[in-house]
This record gives structure tokens, C-alpha cells and sequence, in this order.
């Protein structure tokens, strides 16, 4: 079992200057400066991005969620335009190399607003392009089309039929590329009145994309199942000679013993690890404090890397 964590490092983020592959600015900012100022964020991104994946093989972690963040105001140009395009295809291929070299397992989890269930088509389309954009970096990062590297949605939306509903997302889900198709999960919610992993089973039925559990979100939506039966239908959906991947938190409430807090929200830290019922999987962990709260679980195993790495690659 690999643990993971999600987009932020908050030792690194600690760090003078500051190691983060988020930095963005408002929408004013971009149309004060435009493209060439979201090149340069961009390839300060990418360039933190191999730091980050550099410091996770010196600390035994062997599984990180890229964020989607990693070019500003991406939806308003295409990569191909940035002004040192070249130079960020190079550093995001030697951070692929790198992440392929030691191990980690790179996936992403595009935001709530990308809805292939919709029957708005302007949103469909919009959902179509960030799921594309994230198809093409996974590319330029020489990764996997697979699962392996998975790029993970929610439906995020029942709009009073779950069946129309997930037809829709079967039908727009043809529209996506190759570069989406082949990565592209479904998970399963938090709410009742959402999709559980036996709802998702007609999604799978249909196109084939793997289902992927997480165990927090199961509390408030079992579809009738246990924890068990849930989680090891969502991985009877993964092709075989791909190890399954899980999403794993605890409640904020019950850690800090407060009502007033929503009972889906996640924790700072974890107290135990998952209940795999003796499978073997992945675990992401949807922590706050990132790579601090899976650390003290971490069993170090470390590659050695030193010859992809070159001056001239960040030149």
C-alpha cells in the first residue's frame, strides 16, 4: 500500500522562497499582464513540481494528486501559446521522468464545476476542455494512459433523474479524447441524494471506467452496502494489472468534537489507517495538513535519480 496526499506541500510551502506548483492571480492581473505573466507562474509551477516529486522520493512517498492549478487561467488560451512553451514541455517531462523512475504514482482530481452529467451543453463543453487540458499535461509528463494515472471526477449532479443522468455522462464521456478516456474514474459521494458506488455500477456497465471508493464518503452514502461490499465492488470496476486506488479521511467533527461543524468535512490529520479488508490498493489521503498527517505511516523507500537530472533542463 502506497499513502498519498493532495496538490500542497506544507513543509515546502514553509520554505523561503516558497515551493508551491499553485500560483495564479486574479482575473484583473490577467488581463493586466496576460499570457507572458502565466507563462512565467506556469514555469515556476513546473519547476516546483520536480522539487516537490524530489523531496516525496527522499521521504518515501510514492503517491501524489497533481493540482489543476499548474497554469493560470488555463481557459483562456491554449498551452501551446505560452511564450516559453518549450521550456515548460522539457521541465514537465523531466518531472514525469522522474516521478516514473522512483515509483510515484501522479493522479488529478478536476474541480466540482466539470459536469459531464449536465444538460447544459455550454457546460459539458467546459468540462470537455478542462478534462482535455488535464489529458494533455498528464501527456507532456509522459504518463500513463491508464488508470495508473488516473484523472478522477464526481457525476456532481442528479438533475431529478440519476439514470438520464448518468446517460449523459455515458454519451459525453465519447466526446472526451483518447488522452482523457483511458484515465478518466468516477467516484462516489457524500450525500444521500447523490451517486453511491452501486449507482456508479451503471457508468462502469456502460464505458468501462473504473470506480473509485472513498470510504468517508460511504459513511453518508451506502447504497445499501457495508463498507466491505462497497469498496470491493468499486474494485472488482479496475482492469486487471492495475493497482486500484482508494480516497481515505476522517471527520472534523469528531476529530474536534464540535456539532457545528459539517459532518462531511475532513480532518487535519488521520488517527488510523483504512480497513482494506486485505486488498491491495493505493490510498489517497484527503488530509488537510497534506503530507504531514500520512508522514508518520510512511515506511521510507527511496530511488536514486541523480542522472535524469541536468542544469540544462531547467534552461
Amino acid at each position: 500500500m502506497n499513502l498519498g496526499y493532495a496538490c500542497i506541500n506544507m513543509t515546502l510551502g514553509e520554505h523561503k522562497p516558497k515551493i508551491t506548483t499553485n500560483r495564479s492571480m486574479i482575473k484583473k492581473t490577467f488581463k493586466e499582464k496576460g499570457i507572458t505573466y502565466a507563462s512565467e507562474l506556469a514555469i515556476q509551477n513546473c519547476r516546483d513540481l520536480v522539487e516537490i516529486i524530489k523531496w516525496n522520493n527522499k521521504n518515501g512517498i510514492n503517491f501524489f494528486r497533481l493540482t489543476s492549478d499548474l497554469f493560470p487561467w488555463a481557459s483562456e488560451y491554449n498551452l501551446t501559446e505560452l511564450q516559453n512553451y518549450n521550456l515548460i514541455e522539457n521541465i514537465l517531462g523531466l518531472a514525469g521522468a522522474l516521478a516514473n523512475k522512483c515509483g510515484q504514482r501522479i493522479t488529478a482530481h478536476p474541480g466540482p464545476f466539470n459536469v459531464l452529467v449536465s444538460p447544459k451543453e455550454h457546460v459539458v463543453e467546459n468540462t470537455i476542455a478542462d478534462l482535455t487540458l488535464h489529458g494533455e499535461v498528464f501527456d507532456m509528463l509522459g504518463l500513463s494512459r491508464t488508470p495508473y494515472n488516473k484523472i478522477n471526477i464526481h457525476c456532481n449532479g442528479v438533475y431529478g433523474d440519476k439514470i438520464s443522468a448518468m446517460d449523459r455522462f455515458c454519451k459525453n464521456f465519447e466526446r472526451l479524447p483518447e488522452s482523457v478516456q483511458t484515465r478518466l474514474t468516477v467516484e462516489n459521494d457524500d450525500k444521500a441524494s447523490m451517486y453511491s458506488v452501486k449507482d456508479l455500477m451503471y457508468i462502469h456497465e456502460r464505458i468501462g471506467i473504473p470506480i473509485v471508493f472513498d470510504y468517508h464518503h460511504h459513511k453518508f452514502n451506502t447504497g445499501d452496502l457495508s463498507e466491505q461490499e462497497a469498496l470491493e465492488l468499486a474494485l472488482s470496476t479496475w482492469p486487471k494489472g492495475i493497482k486500484p486506488m482508494v480516497h481515505y479521511s476522517e471527520s472534523k467533527r469528531l476529530h474536534e468534537g464540535n456539532d457545528k461543524i459539517k459532518a462531511q468535512a475532513h480532518s487535519d490529520y488521520i488517527n488510523d489507517l483504512p480497513n482494506l479488508y486485505g486488498n491491495k490498493v493505493d490510498v489517497m489521503v484527503e488530509a488537510k495538513a497534506k503530507e504531514l498527517s500520512i508522514l508518520p505511516y510512511i515506511n521510507s523507500n527511496k530511488c536514486e535519480y541523480s542522472g535524469l537530472l541536468s542544469t540544462s533542463s531547467y534552461e
